[in-house]
């Protein structure tokens, strides 16, 4: 079985270095007519980290010994006279950063400390993520971009979490080039990938949508199974868009046959859209019937479709009377138990999960009373 795994080789390297075409910047668009408030980004904020970064750097601005601009001297005063920069002067500035002057500053201080700390970085304090939350707050992708490409820097950002947040926030904007330049970085640097490099890798070809980014998400994808790695369902779910819009069917169903769990309602509608890309028009009403008059009891969650999708369903069937039929009178009970959303298949794909952190916050409140050490159900009256 080991025998199998291959280290990925130069023809994807090749690939993705040959895929990056102009006129792709900027295509992300607005999701405002979602209910769900879908958004253009992938990570979730327990990765991202920007909340807890900016409150790190009020913290942080409050305990200065004296004011930011002495600090800042003091930092371009070392610069000039070639003294050893500390660790904790790099990671207090970026934490002080406000403006491009700012983090002008920082990255002066970047390539000095690396020069200085080159052969001392196993086991160090990673400034990696806290440069690109930096950016990602200030809005200077094109700065994060430049120092994670430069041979200059290489092994400071050795992480998957900066290639990851570089990415998303070149995904927020629409940046698909440049985020796809990105993960020739990383492929470059032998950064290895995590889940959610993968959904981001994905997300960005399924966004260029061109033969040649479905050619890097197939060959990223056999890699990752070759090496055994499980591909979360998010990933594949770009996987199977992608192929359906190269109109490669035969692809997406086969990718999509690999998804284990396929109820939620992204998966949901791309098996639609499978069926009407297979002409599959019997099988698809039987699906719709199903969903629409299926017998479930009211603690099951019904299948939601995507008004765009169903929308293209009835164009597949609007030359079949009987099949025409059936499909209104479905569509007609399906929106009456509200299982139809204005969210697009893109809206759908684009939108982000719910933050897991945010259900474990519940299980770490405090459960003893200061007081009186007691459990607090029964000390809450007391307290």
């Amino acid at each position: 079985m080991a025998a199998a795994i291959r280290p990925p080789g130069p023809v994807l390297l090749q690939t993705l270095r040959r895929s990056t075409y102009p006129g792709v910047e900027g295509l992300g668009s607005a999701c405002c007519r979602c209910p769900l408030g879908a958004k253009r980004y992938l990570l979730t904020d327990n990765i991202v980290k920007l909340k807890e970064f900016q409150h790190k750097k009020v913290a942080i601005g409050h305990k200065l010994p004296g004011t930011k601009e002495t600090f800042l001297r003091n930092l371009e005063k070392k610069l000039t006279q070639n003294n050893l920069i500390l660790k904790e002067e790099l990671r207090t500035l970026l934490h002080l950063c406000e403006t491009r002057d700012d983090v002008e500053l920082a990255k002066n201080v970047i390539y000095r400390y690396h020069a200085e700390n080159r052969n001392l970085t196993l086991g160090e304090y990673k400034f990696g993520p806290l440069f690109m939350r930096l950016c990602y707050e200030l809005d200077l992708e094109e700065s994060a971009v430049e120092l994670i490409k430069d041979q200059h820097l290489q092994g400071f950002f050795s992480d998957v979490t900066s290639f990851n947040i570089l990415m998303d926030m070149l995904f927020v904007k629409g940046k698909y080039k440049s985020a796809l330049e990105v993960l020739i970085q990383m492929k470059n640097q032998d950064v290895k990938f995590c889940k959610d490099t993968y959904v981001l890798a994905f997300a960005i070809c399924y966004k260029l949508n061109n033969p040649e980014s479905l050619k890097i998400c197939t060959t990223l994808r056999e890699e990752a199974l070759i090496k055994g790695e499980v591909l979360s369902q998010r990933a594949s779910c770009f996987a199977v868009a992608l192929a359906l819009n190269q109109n490669q069917v035969a692809k997406a169903a086969s990718i999509f046959s690999h998804i284990m769990k396929s109820e939620s309602i992204i998966c949901t509608n791309l098996n639609i859209m499978i069926h009407v890309q297979s002409n599959m028009l019997e099988t698809l009403i039987e699906i719709l019937k199903e969903a629409a008059e299926g017998n479930l009891s009211k603690f099951v969650k019904r299948q939601k479709f995507s008004e765009e999708v169903l929308a293209k369903v009835r164009e597949k069937v609007k030359d079949v009377p009987a099949l025409l039929a059936s499909f209104d009178e479905l569509y007609g009970k399906l929106h009456e138990s509200g299982q139809v959303t204005a969210c697009s298949l893109d809206d759908l794909l684009c939108h982000i999960p719910r933050d897991r952190n945010a259900r474990t916050v519940l299980f770490n409140k405090r459960t003893v009373s200061r007081r009186t050490f007691q459990p607090l159900n029964h000390s809450l009256w007391a307290e």
